[in-house]
């Protein structure tokens, strides 16, 4: 990507302008059949959406801090794209009780409470389904994000100095972050075309890394799978090879970044 990027924002932005049309995240729900992939232009339209949720509907400002309380999943990388492009700081796993606003899953709802700030749920549906009943006291983001529209601007510019991530105890700046994705990218043999697969969480720099972050660095594709682990072999086998991946990483190893991947073959 361009070397003057200093921003997750301004990575998508570059993503964008080399190649709307190619893969960026495809998901897989192993547990519920659920596959959905995006290009990037799809990606970028769902990150510019809900970026005009944030600063708009949600009042949100550089400097708030997010707690998002959600699992490895599609729309948790749009929620991560979305606080990087208004300047707000995503804290995986962020107390509620002391952030300004709280994106939460299903299973978070009771802990998402503690937030006295706005409050959004999401259902995690196949293709962005609602809620059946909306939580109380939650704005349902399958309801309120379609009506948003397609293009961002931010009210202030986003300082790539400022925090953009907190996770596992890191606060990574917006420049701090692009910089350890493009060493993770070229740790892992990362370039254009390149197909990764990783059921790693959200829940550590690791998993984030190679379930975004790197692969956007690298102009490459992530094969996101939530649940990885209840896969059985033969059907991983055939997932490697039908999605054409060319760098797998299952599980984050460690503290040091990513090195539990492998190379299977040359790059799409």
């Amino acid at each position: 990507m361009n070397a003057s990027d200093r921003t997750p924002a301004d990575l998508l932005r570059s993503a964008l302008a080399a190649d709307p049309g190619r893969p960026l995240i495809t998901f897989y729900d192993d547990a519920t059949g659920e596959r959905v992939e995006l290009s990037v232009a799809t990606f970028a339209n769902w990150v510019a959406k809900t970026s005009n949720l944030l600063q708009g509907d949600l009042a949100a400002e550089p400097g708030d801090r997010l707690a998002l309380l959600l699992p490895a999943h599609w729309q948790s990388a749009v929620w991560l794209l979305a606080a990087a492009s208004v300047g707000v700081t995503a804290e995986i796993g962020g107390d509620p009780a002391d952030a300004d606003l709280v994106v939460a899953g299903p299973d978070a709802l009771a802990e998402a409470r503690a937030c006295g700030g706005e409050r959004v749920a999401l259902a995690l549906r196949p293709l962005g389904g609602r809620f059946p009943q909306p939580p109380a006291g939650f704005a349902d983001y399958a309801v309120e994000v379609p009506g948003q529209g397609d293009r961002f601007a931010p009210f202030a510019a986003v300082d790539p100095a400022a925090p953009a991530l907190s996770v596992g105890g890191d606060v990574l700046t917006g420049a701090g972050l692009v910089e350890r994705a493009r060493a993770d990218a070229a740790r892992l043999g990362l370039a254009p075309g390149s197909r990764l697969l990783t059921g790693a969480g959200y829940d550590s720099w690791e998993g984030l890394s190679a379930g975004l972050y790197a692969p956007l660095a690298a102009g490459a594709s992530v094969v996101l799978c939530r649940r990885l682990d209840q896969l059985p072999a033969a059907q991983l086998a055939r997932r490697i090879e039908s999605e054409r991946v060319t760098v797998t990483t299952l599980l984050p190893v460690g503290d040091t970044g990513l090195e539990d991947s492998s190379n299977t073959g040359d790059d799409a």
